[in-house]
């Protein structure tokens, strides 16, 4: 019987894996940097949506809008807009220029014009979620060696208040946009005594209870993310790293 010959991997193979295991090295070493700049891109793309349309660059920014609205609603009256005479606007507003409708598919379609300007590619809600999960990274890492990891009881107690806006917001908006409890917040302003302006209990705007609420829970919702899991991507890359530094020194090549 003829004996099997195994041959040894070639150089070029031992190379590729070196250079691999220097790649996972240094993404391990500054991760931070990695996750900032994936994230980075993922919170700023919807933003270039309303500068490539005030830019006249259609297609791009209809790609963003395209891509986003998979993971997001997009309803105009719960977005922030660029470029405009305001920051946002109500329902009504959007109507007296898009279509006299509160079909949810009809309205999440109008990105805006060159008077009000361009919608953000996404809601007030996830600008708040994610763009909070990016700052929060940059506040958590210099001072992770300091501050104990967070609890998934803390977890829970920090991302519980955005499932009660979010979920409240759903119901509601079974009655119809614009129709339902969140839009008009009687129950708040009957707690309240109507001590407030109006604009503060109904609809979205910029500084009502509703937008306040998206906002609030939103950047709650990213500190409890940060605080409690990065401490573990941190453990995780950390081992990894010294890993690939033991197999480097074993074999007495130098990273």
């Amino acid at each position: 019987m003829a004996e099997r010959v195994v041959s040894a991997p070639s150089s070029n193979s031992r190379l590729w894996a070196r250079r691999v295991s220097r790649w996972g090295y240094y993404f391990s070493r500054y991760w931070i940097l990695s996750f900032s700049v994936l994230i980075g891109l993922y919170v700023g793309l919807p933003f270039m949506a309303p500068v490539f349309m005030a830019l006249g660059l259609e297609f791009p920014a209809r790609a963003i809008y395209t891509i986003y609205s998979f993971l997001c609603h997009q309803l105009p009256q719960r977005s922030y807009f660029l470029f405009g005479s305001q920051f946002t606007y109500s329902l009504a507003e959007i109507q007296a220029v898009w279509q006299d409708t509160t079909s949810f598919g009809i309205l999440r379609q109008f990105i805006g014009n060159p008077s009000m300007g361009w919608k953000v590619a996404w809601s007030d809600r996830m600008v708040s979620m994610y763009t909070s999960i990016l700052i929060f990274s940059w506040i958590w890492y210099p001072l992770r060696r300091r501050l104990r990891g967070l609890s998934w009881q803390w977890l829970l107690i920090l991302i519980f208040p955005m499932a009660v806006d979010g979920f409240s917001h759903m119901f509601s908006d079974f009655a119809g946009l614009g129709q339902g409890f969140r839009d008009s917040n009687a129950w708040l302003a009957a707690l309240t005594n109507n001590s407030l302006p109006a604009t503060f209990y109904a609809g979205d705007g910029w500084g009502s209870f509703n937008s306040i609420m998206r906002l609030v829970t939103g950047i709650l919702f990213g500190a409890g993310v940060v605080w409690f899991g990065y401490p573990y991507l941190d453990e995780f890359f950390a081992d990894i790293k010294l890993k690939i530094q033991e197999k480097f020194q074993r074999a007495g090549i130098r990273l």
